[in-house]
């Protein structure tokens, strides 16, 4: 079955209009998944937050959780892998 890496989306346009949340380091909060977790489309693979607010980062697919690259604490930023996925399903 096919890999794949599930990374950092974009900020949100927001964060660059108006620079208050972008101002800080991006900490990933919570990691929602360990390797061999079911994950399905949507599911919340982890929380990174900033001073102001936490955002939910979803999986763009459904498949088995094959490696968590990040831990609570690990400072990201957008276009960071974070989860490989082990495709199970059409996407």
């Amino acid at each position: 079955m096919p890999i794949k890496e599930i990374c950092i989306p974009k900020a949100p346009a927001c964060w660059e209009s108006c620079g208050i949340c972008a101002t800080g380091e991006l900490l990933v909060g919570s990691v929602e998944v360990v390797a061999g977790d079911a994950l399905a489309h949507d599911d919340t693979v982890l929380v990174v937050e900033t001073e102001k607010i936490s955002l939910d980062i979803p999986s763009p697919c459904s498949g088995i959780v094959v490696d968590v690259l990040v831990t609570p604490g690990s400072v990201v930023k957008e276009g960071d892998v974070i989860v490989r996925v082990e495709i199970t399903g059409m996407e």
